[in-house]
């Protein structure tokens, strides 16, 4: 850590002189465009790091802080020493603050605030399912019928209350990491221009007609009207960039930067060469990549930077959609594709498992800045697992996997499949061929398409259920073992793995509901063996943060629960005025 900020330091002071480009705008090089902007609707990297300038939520991460909080849209963060939230866990009183405009001049309200949590909950269209398990008990606006809940919306309204200037919250059970939960899912929008965009009014009669809609029905897809300290000038779709102007009318002093632009460059090169031009400012960049870039003059890489991501995640689809599958062949097990059921085979994802050249991954891609992990809880939270057994690099083993799996089917047939990654995911792209490699090797009936795609083609195969394999990066939703449970364990979760246990689930919610740290630590730990012995997944790596930007940049401060690590907010260029 000392050593790489003694670096940056080193290149910051000799790049002193050096003539700040465009002082008020920054220009951040992302490797993909966004999904969508409306808040309820993506998750996703590139979009939040664009929604967290233009919304705000109730609260947030102090700085580079991931304990304490300080108050954003409510005046105080509510904790049981301040009185605000009950001592049995299960109220909330969070005052909201007056004086606070939206971009088009409104006033937000406690009205907005609750009318934000409740359109997110019951559009239950990306992230919903993060506000419905502790406002509502359940997971999803969709009962065990697979139709929509009738009592949904009546669960919500009686959770979620205005009383007076407060916004109230009602839980049907304590939930320790709702604040964490708010932190980052509380995005406040206004109800008053939603309803007037065709959005839903807010009312009983009318929520189940914008439930899981198409993302670009929603006037929040390219529009905005949040309160946060930017604004959205343009997404220029066909540019693949967002520009951003800066709101004179926020509430805090306004942001010292005019304008942000966040252009996609998927090819890593044109994003070295604009930065090395200092027609750039920050830019995304891989591990694996950096050695080209740390000797540049006038950049600076920040490494060693806190980090609460699994970097690299091999995903199986034990439940493969056929409707319109461009991934699966020939649909069968001829040697020309693969069938639905492919991965559902224990065999199968223990072949790829034994598979994978971790030490060699490790020291050859992530020049050794990197851990292997010991499943879905990274080290250092509640719940991580030191004694979990590692997989290793083991060709008899999969050799001896791929003979058993489907009867001894695969083996003698092959198939045909293709390893995706997310386009300019370097990493990935290395992982997927080094799988390639190895596969190719144990048996030539095997063929391995390593296969690039772009963030909305990817999404799209995730939540439709046709993408069967893929490599990527997984984030905590929020700071609690049970975000990552969340994506990896728990039944009829619309993801990749699509795994489905009863047992898994109790287990699941055992470990979310108990209170005795030490009880709930051993709960995730027996959770981290079922995973290690099922494999619905490979965790492969845990790696630092790293930062590249211009030394001219100012103002950066870390924190790995914001989508890109930081804000705008707080940036600015060495010379602007």
């Amino acid at each position: 850590m000392a050593l790489s900020l003694a670096l940056a330091a080193l290149l910051a002071a000799g790049s002193s002189h050096a003539e700040v480009k465009n002082p008020n705008t920054f220009v951040h090089l992302s490797a993909s465009d966004a999904n969508s902007l409306d808040p309820a609707w993506s998750g996703e990297r590139t979009s939040f790091f664009i929604i967290q300038n233009l919304y705000e939520t109730l609260f947030t991460y102090d700085g580079g802080s991931l304990e304490k909080m300080v108050p954003l849209v409510a005046e105080k963060v509510p904790t049981r020493e301040n009185g605000l939230v009950s001592q049995d866990g299960l109220t909330y009183t969070i005052p909201i603050r007056s004086g606070i405009r939206f971009h088009d001049g409104t006033s937000l309200t406690a009205e907005d605030a609750r009318y934000s949590l409740m359109r997110c909950a019951l559009m239950d269209a990306g992230v919903g399912e993060l506000l419905l398990e502790p406002l509502a008990g359940y997971r999803s606006t969709f009962g065990p019928d697979g139709r929509l809940r009738p009592g949904a919306y009546r669960d919500l309204d009686r959770a979620v209350r205005v009383e007076g200037a407060n916004l109230v919250l009602r839980l049907p059970q304590p939930f320790p990491a709702l604040p964490s939960v708010l932190a980052r899912w509380s995005v406040i929008v206004s109800k008053r221009w939603a309803a007037a965009h065709g959005d839903w009014d807010g009312g009983e009669a009318s929520w189940a007609s914008y439930s899981h809609p198409k993302k670009e029905d929603s006037p929040f897809h390219s529009r905005e009207n949040g309160s946060g300290p930017f604004r959205l000038e343009r997404w220029d779709r066909a540019g693949q960039q967002v520009v951003l102007a800066r709101s004179e009318g926020y509430w805090r002093k306004p942001a010292a930067l005019k304008r942000v632009i966040v252009r996609a460059v998927p090819e890593f090169a044109t994003r070295k060469l604009m930065l090395e031009a200092g027609d750039a400012d920050a830019i995304a960049a891989d591990r694996a990549l950096l050695s080209q870039l740390r000797d540049l003059p006038g950049v600076q890489v920040l490494d060693d930077l806190p980090s609460t991501d699994l970097r690299a995640v091999m995903h199986f689809c034990l439940r493969v959609s056929t409707a319109g599958n461009p991934y699966i062949g020939s649909g069968r097990l001829d040697g020309e594709g693969i069938p639905p059921g492919f991965f559902a085979d224990r065999d199968v994802r223990l072949g790829f498992a034994y598979a994978f050249d971790y030490e060699g991954f490790r020291r050859d891609v992530y020049r050794g800045r990197a851990e292997q992990a010991r499943g879905f809880i990274p080290k250092g939270m509640p719940g991580y697992d030191p004694a979990l057994p590692l997989y290793a690099l083991d060709l008899g083993k999969a050799e001896a996997q791929w003979k058993k799996a489907l009867g001894g089917e695969v083996w003698r047939k092959g198939f045909r499949l293709p390893l995706a990654y997310m386009a300019g995911s370097a990493d990935h792209q290395a992982a997927c061929q080094l799988l390639k490699r190895n596969l190719e090797a144990l048996n030539p009936r095997f063929r391995v398409d390593v296969r690039a795609l772009d963030v909305p083609a990817l999404m799209d195969g995730l939540e439709s259920g046709r993408l069967p394999f893929h490599v990527r990066r997984d984030g905590a939703p929020f700071l609690d073992p049970h975000a990552y449970a969340l994506q990896f364990m728990l039944t009829d979760r619309t993801n990749s793995c699509r795994y489905s246990d009863a047992d898994t689930d109790r287990l699941t919610y055992a470990a979310l509901h108990e209170l005795d740290p030490r009880r709930r630590e051993e709960l995730y730990h027996r959770l981290l063996g079922r995973e290690h012995e099922e494999a619905p997944d490979v965790v492969l790596f845990t790696v630092p943060d790293v930062r590249v930007q211009r030394s001219w940049v100012k103002g950066y401060r870390h924190n790995p629960m914001l989508a890109g690590g930081c804000e705008f907010y707080g940036l600015s260029k060495s010379d602007a005025p």
